[in-house]
């Protein structure tokens, strides 16, 4: 079997004692262009790992800010057809690991197998999936592992007594939650770190990535600390609503870029 994407970048960030930076875009919100090429400018800006957001119609982890942008995608009529056609496009244009970050009922809807086959021959290295609770992820495992796709795991702080079971299985990478609650940017966080991550650390065989409520440069330093890379996403997303499908690439890259200079410091 073919190694996983995102298993030789997280590898290659390691040896280059570097943090990974894992972007996040609503696939589809300002068009397919606008995502095509702010993928491309978050690639040249230094993102690591991407996720393409599938728009869905009742989101039920997303705040706001990605709520919004799934709406909008959705009435553009973003279709996972179209993205699957999106990710062809930028497999022609780079090799940055992508993962679909959706819900369940998408993936059910489109059927099981079908959908792992097609991430496979598009080039999807891994869902996301927010709404499967770690008990019921074989519902999808099977399909997923036969198609070298990485079912990401997340761990909460919520988790407190399934962190075990989760981490010492995760593969390509655990998404470690912030906070409680829903996405979006946070001007500060009531999660005690150290030990959350200590205990994480304990069991986790694969590299751990924060996410939910980073705004900035200097949040995404400072959460980088206590893991292995960091994942921002409705401060990216802000700026496609803020500047519109023509002028949001640009501008999405200068932040990514931001993003990865704090990172480097």
């Amino acid at each position: 079997m073919t190694k996983n994407r995102i298993d030789t970048k997280l590898a290659q960030c390691k040896a280059e004692g570097k943090k990974a930076l894992i972007t996040f875009i609503t696939a589809g919100d300002g068009g397919y262009d606008c995502t095509e090429k702010a993928v491309l400018e978050m690639v040249e800006n230094g993102a690591d790992l991407i996720e393409l957001g599938v728009p869905f119609s009742d989101p039920i982890a997303e705040g706001p800010v990605i709520q919004c942008a799934s709406e909008r995608s959705l009435k553009n009529g973003t279709t996972l057809v179209g993205i699957f056609e999106l990710v062809r496009r930028l497999r022609k244009q780079t090799d940055v690991p992508l993962l679909l970050m959706m819900y369940l009922n998408t993936i059910f809807c489109y059927g099981t197998d079908r959908f792992f086959a097609e991430c496979q021959e598009s080039g999807i290295d891994g869902v996301i999936v927010p709404d499967i609770p770690y008990e019921e992820k074989d519902e999808i495992q099977g399909s997923a592992d036969k198609y070298n796709v990485h079912n990401i795991s997340l761990v909460t702080p919520a988790s407190e007594d399934c962190i075990q079971m989760i981490a010492s299985e995760a593969t390509g990478f655990l998404y470690c939650v912030s906070s409680n609650g829903v996405t979006g940017v946070r001007s500060e966080f009531d999660t005690n770190f150290a030990p959350f991550f200590e205990k994480i650390y304990k069991y986790a065989k694969v590299p751990c990535a924060v996410g939910f409520g980073i705004s900035g440069a200097e949040a995404a330093k400072q959460m980088s600390k206590y893991c292995d890379g960091v994942i921002v996403g409705s401060a990216i997303v802000r700026q496609v609503g803020e500047y519109g499908g023509e002028a949001a690439p640009e501008k999405i890259g200068a932040f990514v870029k931001s993003l990865r200079d704090g990172l480097d410091v």
